[in-house]
C-alpha cells in the first residue's frame, strides 16, 4: 500500500494510509490523530472474514469510532488476503479507484473473481510501483535442482558485500522434490517495500526446457528484459521447439534472449543433475546486478565456505560449473518474424470438467485468476486425477529389455509413483497393439495363454532408476535412458496398455508377483523420486485398497497423498478405492480409531437388522445371504460375497421397511480395512 501511495503522490492524488498496531483495547484517540479531518472516504481492510456479523471487527471497530464521536465520513469495509491470496499493487489501486467512484461497494472482497455473490472488486493490469532502479527477476525452477539453494546464495551475496537492499521469496510446488519452484529476487538502492509475488521482471530464467509448454514462464516481463533458458536444443531448433506465443512475446517485448545446456555442464563437471551453479553464474553474468567479476569472485568464495570441509574434489567441481557456464552461455538471435508467430491450438483433449475448467490452470500457476464459480460449493475435489498431469520432468526414465526380463515383477513393486507396470495380455490383444509394442511369452502355470510386458509411463516417471536398481536378472532388463529418446514410442504404448483388462484374479495377490498384477489404488503422487513411503503405501493399495480407509497424519505422506489440485488415491474398475482423511492435529491413531469405531458400531447395527429379519417373513435366498453374511462378519472375502448378493437381493424389496433400513447401510456390508500413515 505504501508502494502505491507514493506512486499515486506523483499523479496528484490525495491518498493515505494508517497502520493499526493494537487492535484491542481500540485506541480511538490514537486513530483520530492518525486520520486527518480532511478524509471524506475510509476504506477499512481486515484479513478475515466473519460470517454472520455485520461487518469485520476492524471495521466494526472504526465505525462505532465514528459514530461516538459524531463524524460521518464515507467508511467503507473489504476482506484482502484470504487463503494467502496475493495483495498487490493493481488490488490497492484497486480499493482506492473505488473510493473515488460514486456509488462505492462496501463490504468487499479483493484479490478473487466473486461471480456468484458480486461482491469483488475489478482489479486492472499489473502496475509497477517499485523504485527506479530496482532489479526484478524471477527463476522458474524443478524441485531439488539446486534453483532455491543458489538464490539463496545469491541474496547473502549481494546482501553481505554491497550496500544494496536485497529480497526474496520462494514460492513452492506442493509436491515434494520434482515440483516447481519459483524464485521471486528483488535488489535495489532503496528499502524494498514489495510483499508481493513479482509480477513485472526484469530478468527470468527457466531452469527446465519442458517448462515452456506448461507454464506461462515470461508472463509480466519487461519490454527489454532478459530471457535465460536451460535447454539442450541448439539456436536452430529453437522456431520448433518454443511454443508460438513465448515466440511472439520474445520478439514483441525485445528480449534478450540466451540459452545454456546446464544439465551438460553439471553432468561432465560430476555434479549430476545439480545445475544451481551454473544458472546462478549466468544470473550474475546477465542481470547487471553487480559487475560479473566481482559477483564470479564473490561465488568462487561461498563455493569454498560450502564445500571445503567435504572435499577440494567437489569445490573444484563446483568452480568447473563456474567457468563453463561463463564460456556456454548463447545468445539467441531471432527473427522479427517471431513477432507475428501463431501455431496451432492444442487438441481438446478427453478430460473430465474437472481437470479443464480447475485442475489445468491451477497446474500452469493460473490458480489465482478463477472465479469462484469454477468451484463446487461444498469445495469437494474429485479422486483419481493425478493421472491427468503428465508432468514429464524425469531426465532419464527406464527402457525394458524384453530379452533379459525374468518376469518378476519387483520393478513395479519398487515403484514409488506406479509409473511402471506389468501387463497380462492374450494373443488377439497383443494383435491389435501399436507397432513396436513387443511382449513376450508369460511365465508361470497360472499364465497360460498370456503375454507379458513391462510398461514405462515416461510421463509420469521421476526417474530415480529404483527399477534399474532392484532388477536381480544378470542381464539387467531396464536400462536408464534420456526422457526424450523415450517418450515419443513409449506414451502411446502406455496409453494402449491402461486400456487392457486388468487381470488381478490370475495370480494370487498375496505374492510378490501377483500382487503387481493388481491395480496400484495409489499412482502419480506428489513424492520425491526414489521415495521409500509409496512403495509401501501403493502395496496396500493393490492388497487392500478397495476396503482400505485411511488415516493420515500431516507431514510428507499427506503433501504427496492429497495435494490439491491432482489427487493420486484413486478406483478400481468397480469404482471402490481408498477413502482418505488427514487430521488436522497430530492424532492419526485416533482419528483413525473413531473411523474405525463409527464403522463397528454401525456394523452391529447391520447384524442385529438382519438377525430381526431371520425371523421374519422374508425369501429363503435373502436369510442364506444374511445367515453367510453373519458369519462371515469378520472375513473381508465373505463379507464382500454376501454383502454383494444382498445388495442385488434387497434392491428388488421395496415397501418391507425392515430390508429398507438394512439396504441403506450397504456401503458397510465388506469388512473394511483401517490404516494409519504417519511421516
Amino acid at each position: 500500500i505504501e508502494e502505491v501511495i507514493n506512486y499515486q503522490l506523483t499523479q496528484g492524488e490525495k491518498v493515505g494510509l494508517v497502520k493499526v498496531r493494537l487492535f484491542r483495547p481500540f485506541s480511538a484517540e490514537h486513530l483520530f490523530a492518525a486520520i486527518p479531518d480532511s478524509a471524506k472516504t475510509i476504506t477499512v481492510l481486515d484479513r478475515t472474514k466473519e460470517p454472520g456479523a455485520l461487518g469485520e471487527p476492524l471495521y466494526q471497530d472504526v465505525c462505532t469510532a465514528f459514530m461516538e464521536r459524531g463524524q460521518t465520513p464515507t467508511i467503507l469495509g473489504g476482506r484482502y488476503g484470504l487463503g494467502s491470496k496475493e495483495f498487490n499493487p493493481a488490488m490497492v489501486l484497486a480499493v482506492y479507484e473505488n473510493m473515488k467512484g460514486g456509488s462505492p461497494k462496501n463490504h468487499f472482497t479483493v484479490g478473487i473473481v466473486d461471480d456468484i455473490t458480486g461482491t469483488s472488486l475489478d482489479v486492472g493490469e499489473s502496475l509497477d510501483v517499485t523504485p527506479e532502479g530496482t532489479v526484478q527477476s524471477k527463476f522458474w525452477g524443478l524441485g531439488a535442482d539446486g534453483t532455491v539453494g543458489a538464490n539463496k546464495s545469491a541474496i547473502k551475496i549481494i546482501g553481505d558485500n554491497t550496500d544494496m537492499f536485497a529480497q526474496a521469496y520462494f514460492s513452492y510446488d506442493s509436491k515434494k522434490s520434482g515440483g516447481v519452484t519459483i524464485s521471486h529476487l528483488r535488489f535495489g538502492n532503496n528499502p524494498i517495500q514489495s510483499t508481493y509475488l513479482i509480477d513485472t521482471a526484469d530478468y527470468i530464467a527457466c531452469h527446465k526446457a519442458n517448462y515452456v509448454d506448461i507454464y506461462d514462464v515470461l508472463e509480466g516481463i519487461k519490454d527489454g528484459g532478459t530471457f535465460v533458458l536451460n535447454s539442450h536444443w541448439s539456436p536452430e531448433e529453437m522456431e520448433e521447439k518454443l511454443p508460438a506465443d513465448m515466440r511472439s512475446t520474445i520478439a514483441q517485448k525485445k528480449l534478450k534472449f540466451y540459452n545454456i545446456n546446464a544439465e551438460k555442464i553439471a553432468s561432465e563437471v560430476g555434479l549430476g543433475g545439480r545445475i544451481n551453479m551454473i544458472m546462478q553464474t549466468a544470473f550474475f553474468k546477465l542481470a547487471n546486478v553487480i559487475p560479473v567479476d566481482d559477483a564470479i569472485a564473490y561465488l568462487k568464495d561461498q563455493i569454498k565456505k560450502l564445500f571445503a570441509k567435504k572435499s577440494q574434489k567437489i569445490v573444484d567441481m563446483n568452480f568447473a560449473a563456474v567457468d563453463q557456464a561463463l564460456d556456454n552461455l548463447v545468445e539467441i538471435e531471432y527473427p522479427e518474424s517471431w513477432a507475428e508467430a501463431t501455431g496451432k491450438s492444442a487438441a481438446e483433449k478427453d478430460e473430465p470438467d474437472f481437470v479443464k475448467n480447475v485442475m489445468r490452470p491451477i497446474l500452469a500457476q493460473q490458480g489465482d485468476k478463477l472465479p469462484v464459480s469454477a468451484f463446487q460449493p461444498d469445495g469437494i475435489f474429485p479422486v483419481d486425477t493425478s493421472k491427468y498431469e503428465k508432468r514429464g520432468v524425469a531426465i532419464n526414465v527406464p527402457e525394458w529389455i524384453m530379452e533379459n526380463c525374468i518376469q518378476c515383477n519387483q520393478c513395479a513393486m519398487v515403484c514409488p509413483h506406479a509409473s511402471i507396470r506389468p501387463v497380462l495380455l492374450t494373443e488377439e490383444e497383443l494383435g491389435k497393439a501399436p507397432d513396436g509394442f513387443e511382449a513376450k511369452k508369460a511365465v508361470g502355470k497360472d499364465l497360460k495363454g498370456y503375454y507379458f510386458r513391462i510398461q514405462v509411463d515416461t510421463l509420469d516417471c521421476m526417474g530415480c532408476g529404483n527399477c534399474a536398481d532392484i532388477c536381480p536378472s544378470k542381464k539387467k532388463a531396464l536400462v536408464m535412458k534420456p526422457l526424450e529418446t523415450q517418450t515419443p514410442l513409449q506414451v502411446p504404448f502406455h496409453e494402449f496398455s491402461v486400456e487392457l483388462p486388468v487381470r488381478d484374479d490370475v495370480v494370487s495377490r498375496t505374492t510378490v508377483k501377483g500382487s503387481q498384477f493388481c491395480q496400484p489404488l495409489l499412482e502419480f503422487s506428489g513424492a520425491c523420486a526414489g521415495c521409500g513411503e509409496t512403495p509401501y503405501a501403493k502395496l496396500l493399495t493393490q492388497l487392500f485398497g478397495e476396503r482400505m480407509l485411511i488415516g493420515n497424519a500431516t507431514g510428507c505422506s499427506s503433501i504427496w497423498g492429497g495435494s490439491a489440485p491432482a489427487i493420486p488415491y484413486c478406483v478400481n474398475k468397480d469404482g471402490f478405492g481408498p477413502t482418505w482423511g488427514n487430521s488436522l492435529f497430530e492424532d492419526p491413531a485416533e482419528f483413525t480409531y473413531g473411523l474405525f469405531l463409527g464403522a463397528l458400531q454401525q456394523r452391529y447395527k447391520v447384524a442385529d437388522l438382519m438377525r430381526e429379519s431371520l425371523n421374519t417373513d422374508i425369501s429363503k435366498e435373502i436369510k442364506d445371504a444374511m445367515q453367510g453374511w453373519l458369519e462371515s462378519f469378520k472375513d473381508p472375502e465373505g463379507s464382500r460375497k454376501y454383502g454383494d448378493q444382498l445388495k442385488a437381493l434387497l434392491s428388488q424389496k421395496d415397501g418391507n421397511k425392515l430390508l429398507t433400513e438394512i439396504a441403506g447401510y450397504s456401503k458397510l456390508f465388506t469388512k473394511k480395512s483401517y490404516w494409519v500413515f504417519v511421516g
